[in-house]
């Protein structure tokens, strides 16, 4: 277990972000779309820190058993607002492979948007299968299982403020009290009182 990215420099970030996104929108009121459910940490933090005039929908996807492959999803939960001639931000919590993003983006392309642009806090590009553009990133990650912040383990966790790179996986699901042990800077966590 390893603090990847502490809660400071996460919310120091999206501050960041922000600010960007207000300077870049001025005068206009995007939407920002989230894929259900590990960008809603993500798109709320955003949201207050932009502090702009916007509007905030949700998809949610399933995957199909070919998706990993091809990012081919099925679209559970579709917008309920009109896309057409609105300036549309994609606010991700992690882009790794870019497949499904890509599919995303074509999708939401066919609804003649003004503008369609992709905001990730994390960026794992060691895994990129395709290119796809990010207009804004938090953080470039490794390639390791990330916990916290939005991003779950087995449906769980996504309030920790952290995020934390689980190295190994099985024995964090044996015992997930393991997500709890303090980490130290070097990334090897130490028990209580050490």
């Amino acid at each position: 277990m390893r603090l990847l990215v502490d809660r400071e420099a996460v919310q120091g970030r999206v501050v960041e972000l922000g600010a960007e996104l207000r300077a870049d929108y001025q005068g206009v009121e995007p939407i920002l779309v989230s894929v259900l459910r590990g960008g809603v940490v993500f798109l709320a933090d955003l949201v207050r820190a932009a502090a702009m005039p916007c509007l905030v929908d949700f998809m949610a996807i399933s995957r199909f058993d070919a998706s990993e492959d091809t990012g081919v999803v099925r679209i559970e939960k579709d917008l309920e607002l009109d896309l057409s001639g609105a300036h549309v931000l994609v606010v991700e919590d992690i882009v790794d492979t870019g497949l499904t993003l890509t599919y995303l983006l074509r999708v939401l392309a066919t609804r003649e948007p003004a503008s369609l642009r992709v905001c990730a806090l994390l960026d794992k590009r060691a895994r990129r299968i395709v290119d796809v553009p990010l207009s804004y990133v938090g953080f470039e990650v490794p390639d390791v299982f990330l916990v916290g912040y939005g991003l779950d383990l087995d449906e769980r966790e996504r309030g920790r403020r952290d995020l934390l790179a689980v190295d190994d996986l099985e024995a964090v699901r044996a015992d997930p009290g393991l997500l709890d042990r303090p980490t130290r800077p070097d990334g090897a966590w130490r028990p209580p009182g050490a």
